[in-house]
């Protein structure tokens, strides 16, 4: 189970130091450790180090990869049989006259290391500790701010929105997902409102789009017109059968209806026949390609029959270019969404209705989440939607999060 630190790096080094606010007995207690010990020099997830200081593989801190590296910090630790690019702090950490490195190692090692800390006091709020700066030998475009929110998401910017009504509905979820983070709707509504929400998270963005709204040769210029007037486009495949699968007769946009006032005519009469397209099983990358050469706004993907499968949009295409760092399913290319729910029997309706819309993760929303009411909400959505993540909490003890962690939670919410 991913238990996700999110943490912004905005610059320097960051200690495991911890300048704590404790009586001065205390706070220069990581004094006992030796002079020109490695501990206490970098925030290299020491929890994870080995309790002999001489052995050298530790849990490397990072904020995008769960990979065992070397501690650089370790008295073994071997510059010349590492990739400079690994090297980090050792590479760059300043070389101080003899007589100043003897004053620092007599004053001792300040505030506590991370184990120390939590070795004295488990249970740490914000307002408990402060971060101690370290030495900074990086620009902030270096800095690697992708996390784990779950055991299967990942984000590139660590941020995750309230489900609360006054914060997350879909244009912060929409916006959330576009910069790199997530946003989790809140469920303070209906069934119906919630699940509305997600379907204009997910569809703000696609891939390839496998439910395009389609019409028949039947239709209307004005049925058109009224198409872009309720959801702002008109690039609408025409099929024999007026769905998806039928076989593809032509496409109508808004150049072709701009100058015809008869909202009676039919789409036969003004739709364009003469269509490029792509075939099924090509990548997306190449259909994009395509359609960029081509210089369309919508290019249909067909069968080796010429029936409708999907479709690709140029404004896609541009969302894509315009937001790099957005937070989209892999397959899908669609924005990452999550949602709130409550543990009660309705909400079980509720979730249904969200994972039809593609909801990504589910967040139990409980000011105690050590209940037997949530393990078995999370026990039924892994057994009915396993491809949905859920986030369980909030947990403040080691003991309330191995239940959640026994019933199956992919995350989990602390404090």
């Amino acid at each position: 189970l991913s238990l996700s630190f999110c943490v912004l790096i905005l610059g320097g080094v960051p200690s495991c130091c911890v300048d704590r606010r404790s009586p001065p007995g205390r706070r220069m207690a990581a004094n006992s450790i030796k002079p020109g010990s490695y501990e206490g020099e970098s925030m290299l997830a020491t929890h994870y180090k080995s309790p002999d200081r001489n052995i050298s593989k530790a849990r490397r801190f990072s904020l995008s990869m769960d990979l065992d590296g070397i501690d650089p910090f370790s008295p073994s630790f071997n510059v010349a049989m590492m990739n400079t690019k690994e090297l980090g702090y050792i590479k760059h950490k300043p070389n101080l006259p003899a007589d100043i490195q003897k004053v620092l190692d007599e004053h001792g090692t300040d505030g506590f290391t991370l184990s120390e800390l939590v070795a004295e006091q488990p249970g740490l709020t914000y307002d408990d500790f402060l971060m101690l700066p370290g030495h900074i030998y990086f620009s902030p475009d270096d800095v690697n701010t992708h996390t784990r929110v779950t055991r299967n998401i990942r984000l590139r910017c660590p941020f995750v929105s309230s489900p609360m009504d006054t914060v997350s509905e879909s244009a912060v979820a929409v916006a959330m997902a576009l910069m790199g983070g997530i946003g989790i709707l809140h469920y303070n509504c209906t069934i119906e409102e919630q699940a509305t929400m997600v379907r204009q998270v997910k569809r703000f963005k696609n891939g390839f789009i496998t439910t395009p709204l389609t019409m028949s040769p039947d239709a209307t210029i004005g049925d058109v017109r009224r198409v872009k007037e309720a959801k702002g486009f008109s690039g609408i495949p025409i099929t024999d059968t007026g769905k998806i699968g039928g076989k593809l007769l032509g496409m109508v946009c808004t150049r072709d209806i701009d100058f015809t006032a008869d909202d009676a005519l039919s789409v036969q009469d003004v739709m364009t026949r003469d269509l490029v397209v792509a075939r099924e099983g090509c990548s997306l990358t190449d259909a994009n390609e395509l359609m960029k050469s081509s210089k369309k706004g919508k290019l249909p993907i067909v069968n080796d029959k010429g029936h409708l499968v999907s479709l690709i949009s140029r404004t896609d295409l541009l969302k894509h270019r315009d937001y790099p760092l957005s937070s989209v399913d892999k397959a899908s290319k669609q924005l990452l969404c999550g949602a709130a729910v409550g543990t009660r029997d309705s909400d079980r309706e509720r979730v249904r209705a969200l994972a039809a819309e593609g909801v990504d993760v589910v967040v139990i929303d409980s000011a105690q989440g050590d209940s037997v009411y949530q393990a078995d909400m999370i026990r039924w959505i892994k057994a009915n939607f396993p491809r949905v993540e859920v986030v369980g909490g909030n947990v403040v003890t080691s003991r309330q999060a191995a239940h959640l962690i026994e019933a199956g939670g992919d995350g989990l919410r602390v404090g």
